[in-house]
């Protein structure tokens, strides 16, 4: 692989990718800086991406799209006025850049920026699954020595949950429910453990997601009855968890309309729901039992200022581990096999290692 040529990896349509040589990108803007991508990250939306062409904007065989978004890498280039990073530094990428003119960039809240270029969002924001891509110095993170570039690809979905951590204001002494145990959730379960909640459990429909949450978080886990109506569960859910009154703190992140319901009724009077998960576009909630309790509801996009700091801190802390929750890593050239596992619900996070400069990729089984 020479450095005028960018592998990648691109989507033209369900079950359609090609690997092809595009461009190697070129510094633009004196802040740009050039990243050689080590590690990409498969997410959920990836395999729905695989499955479905798309989520709310689709790829095409006219406009096809390079993948990835959870990616770290080494600095390979700069642009003259960067002074954050320089050539060899090992980085995490946050993968969208903002506008940093508009209102909601200017009030702080960037990821509601209208003009967000966030990558592998058709039809013009290509990923980071390629060989090199380019970002704004400001949207790269320098790894402290204690974070492997392989562990840094999960600060994206652990920004995720630090974002609706601290958008319910999770505090010492609370207790939190966390609802799901995918990725996020069991990021969202450790990051409230990590900010000092006293107690925290965690739902699922999968048992073998369960016991592994358990483990990883040492929380108490409970598994829905799907028979038993939303109210029936939540009282279920309270006598278990020896709570009267329910929990202050729901951390959503199913999207499912019933788990959603569920969780408001589980919180107890003046609880917060951040509803972190994506769903069907709408649902139905018990409005009269929200205003009884004073139930605040909140919705969480993506991670905000200093979301990507908290994460990179919990890991290099010690704080918050990910390394179990690797599965697998995949050579780019297998990077299909990736989003399979992924949509069949094989492993936690599959990881796609990045273009070997010799051309060498093995397959690596974590656990």
């Amino acid at each position: 692989m020479t450095q005028t040529t960018n592998l990648s990896c691109l989507l033209y349509g369900p079950g359609k990718a090609r690997f092809e040589n595009r461009e190697v990108p070129s510094i633009e803007d004196p802040h740009d800086i050039l990243v050689r991508i080590s590690y990409v990250g498969v997410c959920g939306s990836d395999a729905h991406f695989w499955t479905h062409r798309g989520v709310m904007r689709m790829v095409s065989e006219e406009q096809p799209l390079v993948m990835g978004h959870e990616a770290s890498g080494i600095v390979h280039s700069v642009g003259p006025e960067v002074t954050k990073v320089v050539p060899g530094d090992r980085v995490a990428i946050e993968p969208g850049f903002s506008c940093r003119r508009c209102k909601q960039c200017k009030a702080g809240k960037y990821n509601l920026c209208p003009d967000m270029k966030f990558a592998a969002d058709p039809p013009d924001n290509h990923g980071t699954l390629a060989h090199m891509f380019r970002t704004p110095e400001d949207f790269v993170y320098k790894l402290p020595d204690t974070v492997s570039l392989e562990e840094s690809v999960l600060v994206e979905p652990l920004s995720v949950a630090v974002h609706g951590a601290r958008l319910a204001g999770v505090a010492p002494g609370q207790t939190v429910l966390v609802q799901g145990s995918g990725t996020i959730g069991l990021l969202a379960a450790a990051t409230a453990k990590a900010f000092g909640a006293k107690e925290v459990f965690i739902s699922d429909i999968n048992q073998t997601k369960l016991d592994f949450a358990r483990g990883f978080v040492g929380c108490r886990s409970f598994m829905p009855d799907l028979k038993a109506t939303h109210q029936q569960e939540a009282a279920r859910m309270k006598e278990e968890m020896g709570l009267v009154e329910g929990v202050d703190v729901v951390l959503e992140c199913t999207g499912v309309e019933s788990s959603v319901q569920t969780g408001v009724y589980a919180t107890g009077p003046g609880g917060v729901v951040v509803q972190i998960g994506l769903g069907k576009p709408c649902l139905t909630l018990s409005i009269l039992d929200m205003c009884e309790k004073e139930t605040v509801l909140k919705t969480a996009w993506r991670y905000a200022p200093g979301d990507y700091e908290v994460a990179l801190s919990l890991l290099s802390s010690g704080r918050v581990s990910v390394k179990s929750l690797i599965s697998t890593i995949v050579p780019f050239e297998k990077a299909t096999e990736a989003w399979e596992m992924t949509k069949n619900g094989h492993g936690i996070k599959n990881l796609i290692q990045g273009v070997q400069d010799d051309g060498h990729n093995v397959i690596k089984q974590q656990h």
